[in-house]
């Protein structure tokens, strides 16, 4: 059983900002899964199906980002899964918009809601799909950059990263977090290449 985690915040004031890349790509895979995520459990939104032959829960927490731990922490309780069976899904400020890079393990990286994860879970194993949002303009504070949106030119770099970290999602639980990293780590600079 894995459990796929998107992080976010709950509400429509901020869908489809910065900091909800994590619901966009939850989202995809339930498309792909052919399943809703609408269930109300483990302080989420949850939606369960098989993916790449995999049992899979589908999360987006609904606890306010900084508080995702709770949301995680409950739905590991209860599926009695380990750390390892835990994909999380998020923004990371220091990738260009639209490189992922996927971890089995590491720091919270200052994002608080990954940093809660971790206090919850009691451990920094767990892998990770980090979708890039860009660097912080210098004259917006951090947290009015997150929550804005991406412009017209960003979009569609954007919903391209959306379909390949679901898609990298998918292959870290059907084949494993190694052949992951090989096939989407440093996959945005080799296109930039071409």
């Amino acid at each position: 059983m894995y459990i796929i985690a998107g992080l976010g915040n709950p509400g429509n004031k901020y869908e489809k900002t910065r900091h909800n890349v994590g619901f966009e790509v939850i989202d995809i895979l339930a498309d792909r899964m052919g399943v809703c995520v609408e269930e109300k459990k483990h302080k989420a939104l949850c939606g369960r199906g098989v993916l790449e032959g995999q049992k899979v829960l589908l999360m987006k927490p609904q606890t306010f980002m900084n508080l995702s731990g709770e949301s995680i922490r409950a739905a590991v309780d209860f599926y009695k899964a380990e750390p390892e069976q835990v994909i999380i899904v998020y923004d990371d400020i220091s990738l260009e918009p639209g490189q992922l890079r996927i971890r089995a393990k590491g720091s919270a990286g200052g994002h608080n809601g990954v940093k809660n994860i971790i206090a919850h879970l009691g451990t920094q194993v767990f892998p990770r799909v980090k979708v890039g949002i860009g660097e912080r303009p210098r004259q917006i504070d951090l947290a009015d950059y997150v929550l804005s949106h991406f412009s017209k030119g960003e979009q569609e770099l954007m919903e391209q990263a959306f379909r390949e970290a679901a898609e990298a999602a998918a292959v870290i639980a059907g084949q494993g977090i190694e052949t992951a990293m090989n096939q989407f780590n440093g996959k945005k600079n080799e296109r930039e290449k071409a």
